[in-house]
């Protein structure tokens, strides 16, 4: 007789390979879906396979809810990210990965019983959504506002400013024999 914990490698392996095959025969057989919308969905599923495992193990198994919220997670991002073509987001939605970290840990700590789990996985969580505003305040509002041209200006301007200012090409640079400095203790 095979324990919960033996099972739970089949079962998730098995549960992979019937997923695949659905999807290849899905394909085979519809051709007129368009896959390349719904390719997300398998991410999302491989995620939810993790919370599968977390549930067939047990609370002993309660660790699997933060590859789950992970790969889960990722996939959400994907599909949003597919269904509006707003794939620029990327370049901060990367700081959702420590809140689905932070998600995780919370849904093992619930999961597992253990309180201080759950606030370790709430300040994770907070710490990756003030990282996501910030950083997507940064993206989108600072660089989509000024457009394509004005803020690549900006920096080329700045850039060269400190590269001449350093350079002594502006105002020259000071004599370092004529910096005080401090005799040395006798």
């Amino acid at each position: 007789m095979q324990n919960n914990r033996s099972n739970a490698g089949g079962l998730i392996g098995g549960a992979v390979l019937i997923a695949f095959g659905l999807m290849a025969l899905a394909g085979q057989v519809f051709r007129s879906v368009d896959w390349g919308f719904l390719w997300p969905f398998t991410v999302i599923g491989i995620g939810a396979l993790f919370f599968v495992a977390m549930y067939a193990g047990g609370r002993q198994a309660a660790g699997f809810a933060i590859p789950g919220s992970i790969v889960g997670g990722i996939g959400l991002v994907l599909l949003f990210q597919n269904l509006t073509g707003h794939w620029e987001s990327m370049s901060y939605f990367w700081t959702l990965i420590i809140l689905f970290v932070g998600v995780g840990i919370y849904i093992m700590g619930w999961y597992g019983g253990n309180e201080g789990q759950k606030q370790s996985g709430a300040r994770v969580i907070k710490v990756g959504a003030i990282l996501f505003i910030i950083f997507g305040a940064f993206f989108e509002m600072i660089f989509s506002s000024f457009g394509n041209v004005i803020f690549p200006i900006l920096l080329i301007a700045l850039g060269a400013y400190l590269v001449v200012s350093r350079s002594g090409l502006i105002g020259g640079r000071k004599d370092d024999s004529s910096v005080d400095s401090i005799p040395p203790a006798s």
